[in-house]
């Protein structure tokens, strides 16, 4: 069955930074980071423990001076400047 989001929901979720995606795309998302290989292990002492609270402000801090109005501008930004990049996908799939 599918979830209809009113426009006013929209709206609000659009001003709490929220990115509205459909439950298939939200799945899809899920598949396809679930069946990639994990990235390397960090060597010790190079391992990062941040809280969720100071990874929101940092979201927060970079939405703000990226002038991004959700997260999805944040990484749609990390791509075009080439901070991250896409890691190469596994034969036969699209």
């Amino acid at each position: 069955m599918p979830v209809t989001v009113s426009p006013l929901e929209a709206v609000r979720a659009a001003v709490r930074g929220d990115a509205l995606l459909s439950p298939a795309i939200t799945r899809r998302l899920i598949s396809e980071f679930v069946a990639r290989p994990p990235d390397a292990i960090a060597p010790d002492g190079l391992d990062l423990v941040l809280s969720p609270l100071t990874a929101k402000t940092h979201v927060s801090r970079a939405m703000t001076k990226l002038g991004a109005r959700d997260r999805a501008q944040l990484v749609v930004f990390a791509y075009e400047s080439g901070i991250v990049s896409p890691r190469s996908r596994p034969a036969g799939r699209a």
